[in-house]
């Protein structure tokens, strides 16, 4: 990382994992690149192509962004030479998880206000492809909190894959699928 301090250097490597975010997830055409079908990029073109869109870094800087984001949102390819985001796309692409049996319960983080839509709806991607769970409640409580006062949802994972949903688990542990309908859900009481 560039010298200025341990302050700089986060707040660089906040700065290119949140263009990451945007190009790997939402907008390649952000830095002029094209994900492949399952959402993977050569890492040099995506390096080459950032520092023309303006937004320069290293391979060490992509690399320590990615060894140290507290949520894994990217991975590198076995031999180190593709990166893609773990999850999040509103791109249309195929992460080529398999489905797999689920923890009997997940958990969902979401704002209050949009609680008794969730109700009457389930839950749905909405923008993104998937419907994104969490295995511990207390995960699922802070990203709720990102939106607003949260709250979470206990999904009984096991009586709707036995239902018929599949359930995906990304490389960073978040779980992922199509929907889940209110029949699946419970509101857990607030807890400090």
């Amino acid at each position: 990382m560039p010298s200025g301090g341990a302050g700089a250097d986060t707040k660089r490597a906040v700065r290119i994992s949140k263009f990451l975010a945007l190009v790997l997830r939402h907008d390649p055409a952000a830095a002029g690149v094209v994900l492949d079908r399952e959402g993977w990029v050569e890492v040099d073109v995506l390096i080459r192509a950032c520092s023309a869109a303006g937004r320069p870094f290293t391979r060490a800087e992509l690399e320590h962004v990615v060894a140290t984001s507290d949520k894994k949102r990217f991975a590198l390819s076995a031999d180190g030479r593709r990166i893609r985001a773990s999850q999040g796309h509103s791109v249309d692409i195929d992460l080529g998880l398999p489905a797999v049996e689920p923890p009997a319960v997940l958990y969902h983080g979401t704002a209050s206000r949009t609680l008794p839509q969730v109700l009457r709806e389930g839950l749905r991607p909405m923008s993104r492809q998937d419907v994104h769970l969490s295995a511990d409640a207390a995960t699922a409580r802070r990203v709720g909190a990102r939106h607003g006062r949260p709250v979470v949802l206990a999904v009984d994972a096991a009586a709707a894959a036995r239902a018929g949903h599949a359930f995906r688990v990304s490389a960073n542990g978040v779980w992922l699928t199509d929907r889940v309908p209110p029949e699946f859900l419970r509101v857990l009481p607030d807890t400090p």
